[in-house]
């Protein structure tokens, strides 16, 4: 599960970083056509009519923005609200996820049909005794699996050291089962908190341009909180798409560990069962 956390993680930073040179190179190519048909407009407006009212580069620059695509957008916006802010955030996001997503592929790997795995047992005591038992824990995958290993392992000690046994395994799979969550809150904290700061520092650098200019210009106050709320937006957006990945973690564990229960005291059950019939 490390290897893939790392690949995800990887993944999610090169697809960032080709994102980041496409969009250059987009922009440079969008900006060169802008220029472009804006000349030709003014040469085509010049040449048929010198009463037109509309302004050729608005022209131009409507038709360029109403073909931008909904990926172009969001790589504006990303370099609109401030790359250095803004990469943290994406980071944080690329990060969060990739632990998310190994956690998911984890826990449902991880989930076990325990009314099956009991039936299996059940009739493999009674036909093989532990031995045959143990073998079938061995050959299926989760935690329900391993606990009942640990328990039918410790058989010949007596039901009381099966009990201890499992509570105390029982004890290290719940662990192993909520690994990185707090990874993930972490990112989930992190990333709103990143937003709210690429706020500040845009409040900030709007009134420094409103000291600079020695004028209370819409334009200049503008631009200063078009950067604090797109860093704000992207901050809850990551912060919204984790919780979601972590809530769905949650639940999934505790649905798991009451299961590891349920089973737990059905296996001491059955052990009870075979000491008596013995």
């Amino acid at each position: 599960m490390k290897k893939l956390f790392a690949l995800i993680a990887v993944f999610g930073m090169l697809s960032f970083g080709a994102s980041v040179v496409a969009f250059a190179q987009e922009q440079d190519t969008t900006k060169a056509a802008t220029e472009q048909a804006a000349t030709d407009s003014v040469s085509q407006a010049q040449a048929q009519d010198s009463e037109m009212t509309s302004d050729p580069v608005e022209q131009a620059a409507a038709k360029a923005e109403s073909g931008k695509s909904l990926h172009s957008m969001l790589k504006q916006y990303f370099i609109q609200g401030g790359p250095s802010f803004m990469a943290f955030v994406l980071i944080a996001l690329i990060l969060g996820l990739a632990l998310a997503i190994e956690r998911v592929l984890y826990l449902n790997l991880a989930t076990t049909n325990t009314k099956k795995l009991l039936a299996n047992v059940e009739e493999a005591l009674d036909n093989g005794g532990v031995e045959a038992a143990k073998e079938v824990c061995r050959n299926t995958r989760g935690p329900v699996a391993s606990i009942f290993y640990q328990g039918l392992d410790r058989f010949d000690e007596g039901i009381d050291v099966v009990e201890k046994s499992i509570v105390s395994y029982g004890g290290v799979q719940a662990g192993l089962l909520e690994k990185g969550l707090s990874w993930i809150a972490l990112f989930i904290a992190l990333a709103p908190m990143l937003g709210f700061m690429g706020t500040v520092i845009g409040m900030i650098s709007a009134f420094d341009a409103i000291e600079v200019a020695g004028d209370i210009s819409p334009s200049l106050v503008a631009g200063g909180i078009k950067v604090a709320l797109i860093t704000t937006v992207t901050g809850l957006i990551v912060a919204i798409i984790l919780q979601i990945f972590y809530n769905y973690c949650v639940a999934k564990i505790d649905s798991i560990i009451n299961s590891m229960e349920d089973a737990s005291i059905s296996l001491l059950d059955l052990l009870v069962k075979h000491n008596l019939k013995k």
